[in-house]
């Protein structure tokens, strides 16, 4: 009888296919008020890819935000209707001109900011309209908003982090265990057919699609697949 299969494995949700939550700095969230901060610090977050601005404001509290390029520590940053269009500071969306690159933006107003959190990325508005306010995400899709969401100006810092190659196995293998997933992968066609349902052979002629219903040792390749191959052009 053969092991158990990496589909199986995952579904477990064992130590090796979860990320460690643990080392994570916490939430990256925009501050709701109308507040002056510093910049006390800037490092790295295990848990996402953009570093982050440790910001202590003028009423005592200390956050953390995402760091946009061009900040440094003890710069000066604002969250507010009268902020300037300056890289940090946080203001309402129909309050920002178009064409200027934003990012953490907010879905509701007042949610501390969820789109454009990666880093290297940014948005920025098309229009004003009587509605709301229309921006272009980096998926180059177009989404509108309410003028009242708010967003960071500039672009999410550490732009050039997929510039640098891996070089060696190892770095790729430690970078895709702090994220949940192994690398290297083996592929099922390359194993026994003890370990895998694809083992053995190429086995040209096996169906990739399985049932919905299948048992978890058997769903490999496209469950429930509505279709398979080629779409064919019209």
């Amino acid at each position: 009888m053969g092991g158990k299969i990496r589909t199986q494995r995952k579904g477990k949700g064992s130590s090796n296919y979860k990320a460690s939550s643990h080392k994570g700095k916490g939430a990256v969230e925009t501050k709701n008020a109308e507040i002056t901060g510093t910049v006390v610090d800037i490092g790295h977050d295990p848990a996402r890819t953009a570093p982050i601005a440790k910001v202590e404001y003028e009423d005592g509290e200390t956050r953390n935000i995402l760091a946009p390029e061009n900040l440094a520590v003890g710069d000066e940053i604002q969250i507010g209707v009268s902020a300037p269009i300056e890289e940090g500071n946080t203001l309402p969306v129909g309050e920002i001109p178009e064409g200027v690159p934003i990012h953490n933006i907010e879905l509701q107003p007042g949610d501390g900011g969820r789109l454009v959190r990666s880093s290297g990325t940014y948005a920025f508005v098309v229009t004003h309209e009587n509605d709301g306010v229309r921006i272009r995400l980096p998926s180059k899709d177009f989404k509108k908003l309410n003028t009242k969401c708010r967003a960071t100006v500039g672009k999410v810092g550490a732009g050039g982090r997929l510039e640098k190659p891996f070089v060696k196995a190892g770095n790729k293998h430690h970078a895709m265990k702090a994220r949940g997933k192994q690398y290297p992968k083996v592929s099922g066609v390359a194993m026994n057919a003890v370990d895998h349902p694809f083992g053995g052979s190429a086995k040209p002629g096996k169906a990739k699609t399985v049932s919905r219903h299948e048992s978890p040792g058997r769903k490999v390749g496209n469950i429930a697949a509505k279709r398979s191959g080629k779409k064919k052009k019209d």
